[in-house]
C-alpha cells in the first residue's frame, strides 16, 4: 500500500507541475510551435480534465484500498496519452521531443498497473 501511495502523490504531483502552466502559456505554444492553436475549447479542455486527474491521483493517494478501482481508469488516462503521443510522434504529426512526457506517463501507467496489483481489494 505504501508504493500506492508513492506512486500517486508523484503522479499527482508532477501533474500538477506539468498542466498548471499551460493555462498560461496559450499564445506561447502558437509563437514557438506555429501553427497557433485554433480550438481553445479543447485545449483549455484537455488541461482542465488533466488537472482534474491529478487531483483524483491524490485521492488515491490518501486511500489506496478505498479508491483501488479507480486505479484502473488512471491508468486508461496514462496509457492514452502515451500511446497517443507515440503514434503522433511517428505519423510525424508531433516533434520527438514530446515523447519525454508521453515516455513519463507511460512508465507512470505502468507504475500504476503495479500498484493496482499490490493494492489488496478491499474487504466487505
Amino acid at each position: 500500500m505504501k508504493f500506492a501511495k508513492i506512486v500517486f502523490w508523484v503522479a499527482g504531483i508532477w501533474g500538477v507541475l506539468v498542466l498548471v502552466p499551460l493555462f498560461f502559456i496559450f499564445d506561447l505554444i502558437g509563437q514557438k510551435d506555429p501553427p497557433a492553436i485554433t480550438h481553445p475549447g479543447f485545449f483549455y479542455g484537455f488541461a482542465a480534465v488533466g488537472l482534474a486527474w491529478q487531483i483524483a491521483f491524490m485521492f488515491i493517494a490518501r486511500d489506496p484500498i478505498r479508491f483501488r478501482p479507480l486505479m484502473i481508469p488512471s491508468t486508461v488516462e496514462k496509457f492514452g496519452y502515451g500511446i497517443t503521443v507515440v503514434v503522433l510522434v511517428l505519423q510525424a504529426r508531433m516533434h520527438a521531443s514530446d515523447l519525454v512526457f508521453a515516455a513519463t506517463d507511460l512508465l507512470l501507467g505502468v507504475l500504476f498497473v503495479a500498484a493496482y496489483l499490490r493494492t489488496p481489494a478491499r474487504s466487505t
